[in-house]
């Protein structure tokens, strides 16, 4: 067998063997720690400007009308017991890990684990204060597709045109925009707190970048649940 076809096979054998074992564990009902650890640490290695920028591991139901009221995520090893919370969009604070990568600890969840999936997640870091430059929105949005071009080839033909910011549902939360001229707050509606996500039960205000002046502030008085940057 030529080298190139014997490397070839080889590959494709490990691609199946890591499909299958992650199968396997998910039909046991628990996700693999180290797979998660290789998706998760490529942010920390990431090389290039990512100030703006914050990286979560991500529990997302697959139902519509399925909630994460209650649900609670657990690393679980031989050296390594650990509780993740999550916040109302299903993130949590991803250790990095030696000793639970080494005997590849299991990541439970205590509701059946096909009814969710689960992957980084990226958004942008919100202000205590609340206001926004347009400027660093702008800056967020682009640090952002950069590194989903560095992640997914997908994405080069896609483009920045905005930030959305995510509340409660039943929250009476505004965001302004504010200019030497005038201040207008930005439309709600009810949607997902990140781009293609069953669960649209948040209050949501999207900021366009081709809506309004370059030098503006975003106000948003209360702290969002997530800043997402929104790219098309």
């Amino acid at each position: 067998m030529p080298t190139t076809v014997r490397l070839l096979s080889v590959l494709l054998g490990l691609g199946l063997a890591v499909h299958s074992c992650a199968l396997q564990a998910q039909d046991a009902g628990w996700v693999s720690y180290r797979d998660a650890y290789r998706s998760m640490v490529l942010f920390a290695k990431y090389g290039k400007a990512k100030n703006f920028l914050q990286n979560h591991y991500q529990v997302i139901p697959r139902d519509p009308g399925a909630t994460l009221d209650g649900l609670r995520l657990t690393l679980s090893g031989k050296t390594t017991q650990l509780s993740l919370p999550l916040d109302a969009t299903g993130r949590t604070s991803f250790p990095l890990l030696k000793a639970a990568y080494d005997e590849n600890a299991m990541l439970v969840l205590n509701r059946k684990i096909s009814q969710f999936s689960f992957q980084p997640r990226l958004s942008i870091v919100p202000r205590l204060d609340g206001v926004y430059e347009a400027a660093d929105l702008r800056t967020a949005c682009d640090q952002a597709l950069q590194y989903m071009r560095y992640t997914d080839a997908g994405y080069n033909t896609r483009r920045c045109v905005g930030v959305r910011f995510a509340f409660p549902k039943r929250s009476d939360a505004s965001v302004r925009v504010r200019d030497p001229d005038r201040e207008s707050g930005l439309a709600p509606n009810d949607g997902a707190a990140f781009d293609g996500e069953a669960n649209k039960d948040f209050r949501v205000m999207v900021y366009r970048f081709a809506d309004w002046p370059e030098r503006v502030q975003v106000i948003s008085q209360q702290a969002p649940v997530a800043i997402a940057p929104v790219i098309e």
